[in-house]
């Protein structure tokens, strides 16, 4: 009997209790295995805060957002004697095996553990902006594509009740799928994405050629880390334990810009944290459950330094160098389809 060790790291997002699930379903009733939780990421690997997971406790929270082990940006690599106190913890525990669900930093993590030989790791790629490389999605991403989706099309009737410019500000540090993704979904006015520095001046030309045309109002969806070509938003200068600095501010610059440069009323929305929360969408509940599954039966098979991976419709393992190796960046052709639509 083997003892399999869960966690979840990095931001929350819709989809993490069904892989939890998934995990623990195969574990226990195909492998005759236990499943132990490590609760609130590497914290809880590095303080040995663990929790049994079972059946019984693993029932009903496939509709659940959020993840019922909690979760942190905590980085074992990044504290002096961590590394120590995460070997003493999966020797207590007696842990044959690690599926850690994250993004890079959480990823990151596992493989450096893995390549010195602390522990056997199958990962699940997780994160809201969808920039891991070596899958084609990963879940929660479908889901705050449609909760921004939502807001855009409310966001439509007010701007266009009173005649406003509404910039919607979305997740996405150096990646742009979510504003893409839901800028397009909801008709956006212009889309403004990290990959691609903007000119403030021709985002201006977009919505006054609307004026122009006889429309009242216009919709700019933005990423957090768009950043206008020579000039600078500042952040506040916090960091968090892998480095990256806290973005915010894009969206409120844009809307001064605009009403500076045009005159119109423009209003600044951040839909922030909101598009972690809720209930996971029907496919992420699936794409979730199927990689819950995928990674234990990948454990059980000691092909271990992989991590599950969605390549069409097939799941599939990969190494984690490959999905570490860079940030999947927006795909130029889709970005220029959207572009048809702006201004």
């Amino acid at each position: 009997m083997a003892r399999v060790g869960i966690l979840t790291g990095g931001g929350d997002c819709p989809g993490l209790n069904a892989v939890i699930r998934g995990v623990v379903r195969k574990a226990v009733k195909v492998h005759g295995n236990q499943a132990v939780g490590f609760r609130y990421g590497w914290a809880g690997v590095v303080g040995g805060n663990t929790v049994p997971l079972d059946l019984d406790n693993t029932s009903g929270i496939l509709p659940r957002g959020g993840t019922i082990l909690g979760s942190s940006r905590t980085n074992p690599y990044g504290m002096d004697g961590d590394v120590e106190k995460v070997k003493e913890t999966l020797a207590v525990e007696a842990i044959d095996m690690l599926i850690p669900i994250g993004g890079e930093d959480t990823l990151g993590v596992a493989r450096r553990l893995s390549d010195d030989g602390l522990i056997n790791v199958v990962g699940v790629p997780k994160t809201i902006d969808n920039d891991l490389s070596a899958t084609d999605f990963t879940f929660g991403f479908q889901t705050a594509v449609q909760i921004v989706t939502d807001a855009i099309d409310r966001l439509h009737t007010t701007a266009e009740s009173h005649n406003r410019v509404m910039v919607v500000e979305v997740m996405g540090r150096s990646a742009g799928h979510i504003a893409l993704w839901s800028g397009m979904a909801g008709g956006a006015d212009a889309i403004l994405i990290p990959e691609r520095p903007f000119d403030i001046d021709e985002v201006v030309r977009h919505i006054q050629r609307r004026h122009e045309r006889g429309k009242t109002f216009s919709i700019v969806v933005v990423a957090e880390g768009a950043t206008p070509a020579g000039a600078e938003v500042t952040t506040g200068g916090e960091t968090d334990a892998f480095g990256h600095a806290r973005l915010g501010g894009i969206g409120v610059f844009l809307e001064g810009e605009i009403r500076a440069r045009t005159g119109y009323d423009a209003r600044a929305t951040i839909l922030g944290h909101v598009q972690r929360g809720g209930t996971p969408t029907a496919f992420d509940r699936v794409l979730a459950t199927r990689f819950g599954v995928a990674a234990i039966d990948a454990a059980m098979e000691g092909d271990f330094g992989k991590m599950v991976s969605l390549r069409g419709q097939s799941i599939v393992r990969v190494p984690l160098a490959d999905a570490l190796s860079e940030s999947k960046l927006v795909d130029p052709d889709l970005y220029a389809t959207a572009e048809t639509f702006f201004g």
